[in-house]
């Protein structure tokens, strides 16, 4: 009987050794998981400081190329973002560009185009340039339904920037970036769903503008992790 307790005991020891060494195993696998979760979100977050640095610098040298042209427009210097009244391009409930507006731009496309091309290490992470049309909620006449109404701006709002889309291959940009342009360059009507506000109330003058927007291509955080990976 005792012989038997004896032969029983040893498989259930080595049971105890497997566990012990695949828990160890699984262990060592989270621990080299979360050092590689780590690296990868800390290359993450530097490619992304960096991304942000390099496309502020531009929209620094945007702002000041600008000012040195006097030539009046809003740039977000975080962003890069432009805004441009429509009191600068178009008549009224046009959306014809005015000759003032032709005007206009002969001077601001180049300084945008140029400045923001010149950079290599910016152009690669550009997705789009965006040219926006917008409107403010203010009716037209004759037009009491509000769908139609929303409607009727969202066409405005999209024959604007589509004419201001147009009117940038007239300008006299540097010639070689036209076919990179010509890729990215996407037009977009948003009606008056993104209103300016001063002090909670609608600003009718600033809502109705044109803006020239970059989208930055996303750092996939899939490349970085085995970037990591690789230099362990």
């Amino acid at each position: 009987m005792a012989l038997m307790m004896r032969k029983t005991a040893a498989p259930e020891g080595d049971n105890n050794i497997f566990w012990t060494t695949m828990a160890d195993l699984l262990l060592g696998l989270a621990i080299i998981f979360m050092t590689l979760f780590v690296l990868a979100m800390t290359g993450f977050t530097q490619e992304s400081v960096e991304q942000k640095r390099k496309q502020v610098e531009v929209n620094k040298e945007l702002i000041e190329n600008l000012k040195k042209e006097n030539i009046n427009a809003e740039v977000d210097p975080m962003t890069g973002d432009v805004k441009i009244s429509d009191l600068e391009l178009f008549e009224v409930g046009s959306y014809n560009l005015s000759d003032h507006g032709k005007e206009y731009l002969n001077k601001l496309v180049p300084i945008y185009i140029n400045t923001i091309f010149s950079k290599q290490e910016l152009i690669d992470e550009i997705e789009n340039i965006i040219i926006q049309g917008h409107t403010d909620s203010q009716s037209f006449a004759g037009i009491k339904n509000p769908d139609i109404q929303y409607m009727k701006n969202m066409e405005l709002s999209l024959q604007r920037a589509n004419s201001v889309a147009a009117y940038i291959f007239s300008t006299n940009f540097d010639r070689q970036y036209s076919s990179k342009l010509k890729k990215i360059l996407v037009v977009e009507g948003k009606s008056y769903s993104e209103p300016v506000l001063t002090d909670g109330k609608e600003d009718y003058n600033k809502s109705r503008r044109v803006e020239m927007r970059l989208k930055v291509k996303k750092l996939d955080i899939t490349d970085i992790f085995f970037n990591g990976i690789q230099h362990l």
